[in-house]
């Protein structure tokens, strides 16, 4: 049965209706639903519905089905051996619709190894008819390949994989992204994901939740990124281990879609098993066209138990960045300004969206890098809008150029997870780059000896600019009474 939901919506799940005509002509209908006999966070309810129960608690073990099983090029081929294994060489998926394949982490390189994960995923989607697999072929030129689209996680929302109230596994431990959307999203191993693979279910402890709560208004000169190592920071890379992180509060509503998977985005640093915001209105336009199935909407119950509960106003924090070697390695940004750095990287799943180069940009612009600046577009969507959107008459692109960083790469994840030596912007030597992605452990980048400092692409556009950890209101005179979000900067 519906599971009831409060704050704005009362009682009620909220699901989409498809107009014939068009997917964008897609509204939200709102069904009264019974309220819950016992109190229980957002993704609790989640999970009871997806178990098929009325009430669920941090501890329990349940069963639950499955609406999105994703992998990838690194963990695909694993999966699938683990899926033949146990269920038969001639075994079929338990729902070909429901099983999303994206190849996106080691693609352009000449390693005939990574090369040939790929052909097996081919291979495997060819015999299963699997629906939503987005090969690549051509590696030369991937814009000769349509289906192609890049970051598995930036990917699966663009193409309306994420939706609200739904359980989704994937063989990657930032899968927590999609809990932008209000669903329960988490990295599952190969075993397991052979075995849902399979099933269409899998075993899973219902995690306590901790809940951050973010109140006041987004200071201009304030990112995501900026929020979630803060985060980190003050509760540690175990501080949440097994745990949901929940954030919430007044901030949530002044946040994209995209600075909201930032934030869910690096569960897993904290050790989190998955991050969650409830979906607003914000969520449902964003998932306007993208798909046509149903969803439901939870919320926290005001009386529901929390595991921890911290408040932060946000007006009293500051640009930081995590140096090395730990992502809770927390340190403001002004703090740093002693350390050279040797090049900036922006890209990755946390920080290669649209809106990170919008925000990269507003720091670039009529400014010059001092040092190598690599950019990686997470997708092909994101690499099209660094080619055509436009902050204050100039393109991204041209914005790049002209303040003298490297040409936009090939759409992947190029080197945040290091990669074969032939990785675009890999670390070969013992380099120290400010960036925006999310794990600098020794040797993540590539090589053990380089040094990587996280942050947000406001703080790593300043740093390219200056050549040193730089607090982005170095460089940049922010609006002091207002807060200029990347959605607004943009022209078009």
């Amino acid at each position: 049965s519906p599971i009831s939901v409060n704050s704005t919506f009362s009682d009620r799940c909220l699901i989409p209706k498809l107009n014939s005509k068009s997917r964008s002509s897609s509204v939200l209908k709102a069904v009264a639903s019974p309220p819950a006999k016992q109190p229980m966070t957002l993704i609790e309810k989640v999970l009871a519905k997806g178990a098929n129960k009325s009430f669920v608690k941090p501890g329990d073990n349940i069963w639950v089905n499955v609406d999105v099983l994703m992998t990838h090029d690194v963990c695909g081929p694993g999966t699938i051996g683990v899926f033949k294994r146990e269920f038969g060489s001639d075994a079929k998926v338990f729902d070909k619709e429901k099983i999303v394949i994206i190849p996106d982490h080691y693609i352009f390189t000449a390693d005939e190894r990574a090369n040939r994960n790929v052909d097996i995923l081919r291979e495997f989607c060819n015999e299963q008819n699997i629906k939503y697999f987005y090969d690549i072929q051509d590696r030369s030129d991937f814009k000769a390949n349509p289906d192609y689209k890049g970051v598995c996680h930036i990917a699966l929302a663009q193409e309306g994989h994420t939706r609200p109230g739904e359980i989704l596994f994937g063989t990657d431990s930032h899968t927590c992204n999609a809990g932008a959307f209000g669903q329960f999203a988490t990295g599952i191993g190969n075993t397991d994901a052979g075995f849902v693979m399979g099933t269409g279910k899998l075993l899973v402890k219902v995690p306590a939740t901790m809940r951050f709560k973010f109140d006041g208004n987004m200071p201009d000169y304030m990112l995501a990124k900026d929020m979630i190592l803060q985060t980190i920071g003050d509760i540690g890379v175990a501080g949440a281990t097994y745990r949901t992180m929940e954030f919430a509060g007044d901030v949530m509503k002044q946040l994209s879609m995209e600075e909201r998977m930032t934030l869910c985005n690096m569960a897993i640093e904290a050790g989190g098993k998955n991050g969650v915001i409830a979906a607003d209105e914000t969520t449902f336009e964003y998932l306007k066209g993208k798909t046509n199935r149903p969803y439901e909407v939870f919320h926290s119950d005001s009386n529901a138990s929390f595991y921890y509960d911290k408040v932060y106003n946000i007006e009293e924090l500051e640009p930081v960045v995590a140096k090395p070697h730990s992502p809770d390695n927390l340190d403001l940004a002004r703090n740093c300004r002693d350390i050279k750095t040797d090049r900036v990287y922006i890209g990755s799943c946390t920080g290669g969206k649209s809106e990170d180069f919008i925000a990269a940009a507003r720091i670039l612009q009529g400014q010059k890098v001092s040092v190598p600046t690599f950019l990686v577009p997470a997708t092909q969507k994101v690499y099209d809008d660094v080619q055509t959107i436009r902050v204050n008459g100039q393109t991204l692109a041209e914005i790049f150029k002209e303040a003298g960083c490297i040409d936009p790469a090939s759409p992947s994840c190029a080197a945040c997870l290091g990669g074969p030596k032939d990785t675009f912007a890999r670390l070969n030597e013992a380099l120290t780059c400010v960036s925006t992605t999310n794990r600098n452990f020794p040797g993540r980048m590539g090589s053990k000896e380089g040094s990587v400092f996280l942050a947000s692409p406001y703080t790593a556009a300043a740093s390219a600019i200056t050549g040193y950890v730089t607090d982005p209101r170095e460089v940049y005179n922010f609006d002091k009474h207002t807060r200029h979000s990347a959605e607004s900067l943009r022209e078009n």
